[in-house]
């Protein structure tokens, strides 16, 4: 497979990861096409020696925290579908309960939930989401257990997400 083809397998992933990022759909096309400009203009960088996806990843991340430092909006970022999003036929308890945990996650400190987004959202394995957050294994596992503490302590919910899994599993 080439570069461009592996690039634009890892379309749909980076698109809902900028979607939970920035929670507007436009703002995360836009976010997407710059990632996906600056790593073709940088395909020389690739070293292949991780996931390319990792790789977009965190050249997606770098770039949503650089319009940060930028705008400083009140970015919320979210680990689950915006209630609004829900299909009609969703229990009035379900939407509450998204609603909630949206709020929580917004609260987070942006290392947990960069951390809690890359393994739950993307399915990350501890090892390919510490290489795409540029941190130790023991780092990002400290992060999602004190993300998903925090979620539990301000929702009142255990906050059901996936854990990691080594590299390879």
């Amino acid at each position: 497979m080439s570069f461009l083809d592996e690039i634009e397998s890892a379309i749909p992933g980076l698109r809902a990861y900028a979607r939970a990022l920035l929670r507007d759909r436009e703002a995360a096309d836009d976010l997407v096409q710059d990632t996906l400009e600056a790593a073709i203009a940088r395909q020389d960088q690739w070293r292949g020696d991780g996931s390319l996806r990792g790789w977009l990843c965190r050249i997606l991340l770098n770039r949503f925290r650089d319009g940060l430092r930028r705008r400083r909006p009140a970015a919320v970022l979210a680990l689950v579908p915006d209630a609004a999003d829900l299909p009609a036929g969703r229990r009035a308890e379900d939407r509450l309960a998204l609603t909630e945990v949206h709020a929580a996650m917004g609260q987070l400190p942006e290392d947990q939930r960069a951390a809690l987004l890359l393994v739950a959202l993307e399915g990350m394995s501890l090892t390919e989401a510490a290489r795409t957050l540029g941190c130790a294994e023991g780092t990002l596992a400290s992060r999602l257990a004190r993300g998903r503490a925090t979620l539990r302590q301000l929702t009142g919910r255990e906050v059901v997400a996936p854990r990691p899994g080594k590299a390879g599993d």
